[in-house]
């Protein structure tokens, strides 16, 4: 099935879809639970994917119980996190190649996270990577956050191409149902959360990978 549109530009999420963030912070969350002779379990972890930080804090918070120490805890998950970020955070498959058949297309594309902007430096500056997107919306100036429509709202405006024209790339149900109410095409690329009916009722298509996603895209123009 080819996309209901042209495409006009795309609109990237960043963790878990063109890095592989999500599973570096799963044992990071791991590791400082263990620390406090506690436990993280991975059903816990899939509700805060695609969540800004203090959603995820209340998810956190909620799991341990009163008493629990909300700095400490960040503090330890962002000690172990940048341990393996020294290491480097691996690309997904096949951003490199989608990135070069947008160029060869001459499309736009912006990335819309919930990470801050230092964190997209730090995940995508190793891979010189940064440069290669026209608009970087973080957290830092959304003022809704996914699953609202706002950061991929900001993305469209910001790349000057009306929404229902642009293809959302994501790999969470937040930023599935963030991309859908925003009006784009949305394709879910999944990475730690399976697709439920919901997701594809939401999305124009499941992609295994990006890999398949560049595919359509030359498919889209035959």
């Amino acid at each position: 099935m080819l996309l209901p549109r042209p495409v006009k530009a795309v609109v990237f999420d960043m963790d878990g879809l063109l890095v592989d963030t999500e599973a570096v912070v799963f044992r990071a969350m791991q590791r400082a639970a263990s620390r406090i002779d506690g436990e993280l379990p991975f059903a816990i972890f899939q509700r805060m994917v695609g969540l800004p930080r203090v959603s995820s804090d209340e998810i956190v918070v909620a799991h341990f119980g009163e008493g629990f120490d909300l700095e400490a805890w960040s503090e330890a998950v962002s000690a172990h996190f940048d341990e393996e970020l020294s290491a480097g955070i691996a690309l997904k498959a096949g951003v490199v190649e989608i990135l070069d058949h947008l160029d060869a297309l001459g499309l736009p594309r912006a990335i819309a996270t919930s990470s801050n902007l230092e964190s997209v430096r730090h995940s995508l500056g190793p891979h010189s990577l940064v440069d290669r997107f026209h608009a970087l919306i973080t957290r830092d100036v959304q003022t809704r956050h996914k699953p609202h429509p706002e950061p991929f709202l900001l993305a469209a405006r910001a790349l000057g191409v009306d929404p229902a024209d642009c293809l959302a790339l994501e790999d969470s149900h937040n930023g599935v149902r963030s991309a859908s109410s925003a009006g784009m095409m949305t394709i879910m690329v999944p990475d730690l959360l399976d697709p439920t009916q919901e997701m594809h009722n939401l999305c124009v298509r499941i992609a295994r990978d990006l890999h398949e996603v560049r595919d359509l895209l030359e498919a889209q123009r035959s």
